[in-house]
């Protein structure tokens, strides 16, 4: 898949939450400060398809991993 496609507003699609800007401001506003020693996928707030999806690509550091890490940094 086309790296390009993996933006912010693609990935909150993938996880099945609201994508647009605003959505996604109030999530990891709604979120944050995600303690450091939680890892992004076992924060308390992910379905366990959600938990799947971000650990196997992170885990993979497979396509989804540069804006999985954005996302990381946002809530961190």
């Amino acid at each position: 898949m086309d790296a390009n496609l993996h933006t912010m507003s693609n990935l909150f699609a993938q996880l099945g939450l609201p994508s647009d800007a605003d959505a996604i401001e109030e999530f990891i506003r709604r979120h944050r400060p995600l303690g450091n020693e939680i890892a992004l996928y076992r924060a308390p707030f992910w379905t366990e398809a959600q938990r799947s999806f971000l650990k196997e690509e992170i885990i993979e550091d497979a396509d989804w991993a540069a804006v999985i890490d954005e996302l990381n940094g946002r809530l961190h």
